[in-house]
């Protein structure tokens, strides 16, 4: 995908927390991503929906990614690269959680810089309140996170056969 700017909404999901867990990501054009994990947490799922949606649209000159999870902002924004420059250890000496989702998000990062591109603007938006994008989000990751009770990993998208989605009116769950 090639465009100037473009605005996806992106969600986790998880049945019990560690449990089944799921993540997702939803485009202004109704375009989407999904995937299960059979065991995970939310946080997890928040930062896979960020991941994919960074990588699924590395070409786009102006992505503005939209998240409920403060901790995946803030994850990307402030606190991976004082990670890794503490050796993968917390401010406290902790071992940091989520490591390889963390790497992987510096390396789409800097695959963006590496390219000219600019950063990612992260926007913070409230979970169910109304927010059409992050209801489309919040539908898909919850319905992975069901699939992956099956204890199943996978993943879905319209970028391959399954169809857009209407996001000009919010799911029919009403979150």
């Amino acid at each position: 995908m090639s465009a100037d700017r473009y605005i996806v909404a992106t969600d986790g999901a998880c049945k019990g927390n560690p449990g089944p867990a799921g993540w997702a990501w939803v485009g202004e054009d109704g375009e989407w991503a999904a995937g299960s994990l059979p065991t995970g947490t939310n946080n997890i799922g928040e930062l896979l929906g960020l991941l994919h949606a960074i990588e699924d649209h590395r070409d786009v000159a102006d992505l503005v990614v939209q998240a409920d999870s403060k901790y995946a902002i803030d994850t990307y924004d402030k606190w991976m690269d004082g990670h890794r420059r503490r050796g993968w250890k917390t401010s406290t000496g902790a071992p940091t959680k989520n490591r390889d989702i963390l790497e992987k998000l510096i390396v789409a990062r800097d695959d963006r810089r590496e390219r000219g591109l600019p950063d990612v603007t992260l926007e913070h938006v409230r979970g169910h309140s109304g927010h059409v994008l992050n209801a489309w989000a919040d539908e898909r990751a919850v319905r992975a996170s069901e699939h992956a009770a099956g204890g199943v990993e996978s993943a879905w998208s319209s970028l391959g056969t399954h169809p857009k989605l209407d996001v000009s009116v919010a799911p029919k769950n009403g979150r």
